[in-house]
């Protein structure tokens, strides 16, 4: 990791006010308060493995409140915070949460007002998209101000696998990077999906159970082989349990893949881009067996054939492009 900024060398009366005007100018602005009672150390590392940014905080004793200005004039309300306990202590309160993280645990963290306290010691920062979690596990304010323990095998595993990854990260290319990166993510998720089944009641976990069956549903519409219980296999619950929980939400689970499907091909149909494929080519890209079978579902949802749907909206295209290039007549 590339060392950002240290006290190191910093008289210690001036190390605490220097490292709190770094912070606040370089990177968050938030009111930070000196708990140590020795002489104040800290030092700040960065890394970006592929698209996922890691900041290292190695310091002494610190009360930081993110106050409501804070949160306006930073404006991150698109990102999440998974911050990892590597030594120490660390305390949290937001979203009328309390936590507190020991050395292997981790806590997701919201870009909204709260208070957090570090006892001397080292966390580890990931800037996380919002949606990616989200898509997985529902709103944030379901896995937020959560401990993840290490008691949960899994977060022993992401923690793990997220070491490893710092420090071989400037011997990966940067398609391995962002491919090693997004796993590292997924291990995050599955570790928060586990901590929420001994969390949420039972309505708030079938919602996050459905929620990941539809973003793995979504990421496998290519998969011709994917079904329902291939699918209860792959987000951990029966299947009898997940069709309990579709049907609750007045669908089945056939019906929503199908869906999907179709709604792909219907997009891709559409696309300029993907005019060069074959109709055939293009139904096994979304997941049909067969080029009658897609043609048949495609036609009961439409009421055209695949190839009349993209003939008609190849002959918009065209005729808007034409409308375009008209003169313009003034009244």
């Amino acid at each position: 990791m590339r060392a950002l900024f240290s006290t190191e060398g910093l008289h210690p009366r001036n190390a605490f006010r220097q490292w709190r005007d770094m912070l606040c100018t370089q990177m968050v602005p938030n009111e930070i308060r000196n708990l140590a009672a020795a002489p104040f150390h800290g030092r700040i590392e960065f890394t970006a493995i592929g698209s996922l940014p890691i900041t290292r905080s190695v310091q002494s004793s610190t009360r930081t409140e993110v106050t409501p200005e804070a949160v306006r004039r930073n404006g991150r309300g698109d990102r999440l915070y998974a911050v990892f306990t590597e030594s120490g202590h660390h305390a949290v309160q937001q979203n009328e949460r309390e936590a507190v993280a020991r050395t292997g645990d981790f806590v997701v963290l919201d870009h909204r007002p709260g208070v957090s306290e570090i006892e001397t010691g080292s966390v580890l920062i990931l800037d996380l998209p919002r949606e990616r979690l989200e898509s997985v596990l529902g709103p944030s304010q379901l896995f937020t101000t959560l401990t993840v323990g290490t008691n949960l095998a899994s977060t022993t595993l992401a923690n793990t696998y997220i070491r490893d990854l710092i420090r071989v990260g400037d011997r990966l290319t940067p398609d391995a990077a962002t491919r090693m990166a997004s796993i590292g993510v997924d291990l995050m998720v599955a570790s928060l999906a586990e901590r929420l089944v001994q969390e949420v009641p039972r309505s708030i976990q079938g919602n996050a159970t459905v929620q990941r069956a539809k973003a793995y549903i979504d990421d496998h519409l290519g998969d011709t082989t994917l079904d329902p219980p291939q699918l209860a296999a792959a987000v951990g619950v029966s299947l009898r349990r997940l069709q309990e929980l579709f049907q609750e939400r007045g669908r089945h689970i056939s019906d929503y893949i199908w869906g999907r499907r179709l709604e792909l091909a219907a997009k891709r149909l559409s696309d300029p881009a993907c005019a060069h494929l074959s109709i055939g080519m293009l139904a096994y890209g979304c997941g049909f067996s067969s080029q009658a079978h897609f043609a048949r579902r495609f036609k009961d949802r439409h009421g055209i054939s695949p190839s009349e749907y993209r003939q008609a909206h190849r002959w918009n295209v065209q005729m808007v492009a034409a409308t375009s290039k008209l003169p313009f007549e003034s009244a």
